[in-house]
C-alpha cells in the first residue's frame, strides 16, 4: 500500500482576506474580472455536469445548495436570502462554498463567499446589458436600494459607462444610505436622481434593474411604465 508523504492541504479564504483581496486589486477590476470568466463559462455550457440548485424555504427566508462541475473540477456555493436579517443586524445574504479536485476528491479549496456573491451578481446583470442592452446606454434605473444596488451601479458604471442612476425604494432612508454609500465609491450624488416611484425612476431610463429581496409577489415594474 502507498503511503502518502505529504499533508492534504487546502486552501482557505475568509470574509476579511475576501474584502482585503477585493481592496487590493481593485472593485472595477474585479467586476471586469469575473464578468469575462463568467462569459467564457457560458460559452463552455455543455461542458458543465448542472443539477437544479436545493432549496430549503421558511417564512423568513430561503437557504440554497447550489453543485455544479466539469471533467476537473466541482463545486457547491451554500447561500441564504433573509430579507429581515438587517432587523437582526445580520446580512440578508451570507454564502460560503468549496472547490474539489474531481479526480481525487480533494478539497483544495474552501472559501466565505458573500462578497465574491455580491460582486458575481452584479457582474452577470453588466454583462448580459453589455449583451442585450442597445449601444450608447448612459441612464439606469434601479429599483431596490439595498446593498446589492451598490454592486450593480458600481458595475454598470465602470463596465457599461453608465453615467447617470435613477433609484427608487420604498425605504427614503436606504435610498439616502445608498447615494452616500456610492459617493465614498466615486459615484457623485449629482449623477444619482432618488425618485419617488418606480414609474418615476423608469422615466428616460436606457436600462432597468430590480433589485429585491421580496418574498411576496409584488408589482414592481408595471407594464405600462416600460417604454
Amino acid at each position: 500500500m502507498k503511503t502518502r508523504t505529504t499533508p492534504v492541504h487546502t486552501d482557505f479564504l475568509g470574509a476579511t482576506q475576501a474584502a482585503r483581496l477585493v481592496a487590493q486589486v481593485g472593485v472595477a477590476a474585479c467586476l471586469a474580472g469575473l464578468a469575462d470568466a463568467i462569459e467564457q463559462d457560458f460559452a463552455r455550457w455543455p461542458d458543465f455536469e448542472k443539477s437544479a440548485r436545493i432549496a430549503h424555504h421558511s417564512p423568513g427566508g430561503v437557504i440554497e445548495l447550489m453543485p455544479v462541475s466539469d471533467a476537473l473540477d466541482y463545486a457547491f456555493k451554500y447561500v441564504n436570502g433573509h430579507p429581515d436579517n438587517a432587523d437582526r443586524d445580520l446580512p440578508t445574504v451570507m454564502a460560503f462554498g468549496a472547490l474539489a479536485d474531481v479526480a481525487t476528491g480533494l478539497p483544495v479549496f474552501l472559501s466565505d463567499l458573500t462578497l465574491a456573491t455580491a460582486l458575481r451578481t452584479a457582474a452577470t446583470s453588466a454583462l448580459a446589458a453589455r449583451r442585450l442592452a442597445r449601444q450608447g446606454c448612459r441612464s439606469m434605473a434601479l429599483i431596490g436600494a439595498g446593498l446589492q444596488s451598490e454592486f450593480q451601479a458600481l458595475a454598470f458604471t465602470h463596465l457599461l459607462g453608465v453615467e447617470r442612476l435613477r433609484i427608487f425604494d420604498i425605504d427614503v432612508q436606504a435610498m439616502r444610505k445608498l447615494v452616500d454609500n456610492l459617493g465614498h465609491a466615486g459615484i457623485a450624488a449629482q449623477r444619482i436622481t432618488c425618485c419617488t416611484s418606480s414609474a418615476q425612476a423608469l422615466e428616460g431610463a436606457d436600462i432597468v434593474t430590480t433589485v429585491t429581496a421580496a418574498k411576496r409577489r409584488a408589482c414592481v415594474i408595471a407594464d405600462a411604465d416600460v417604454r
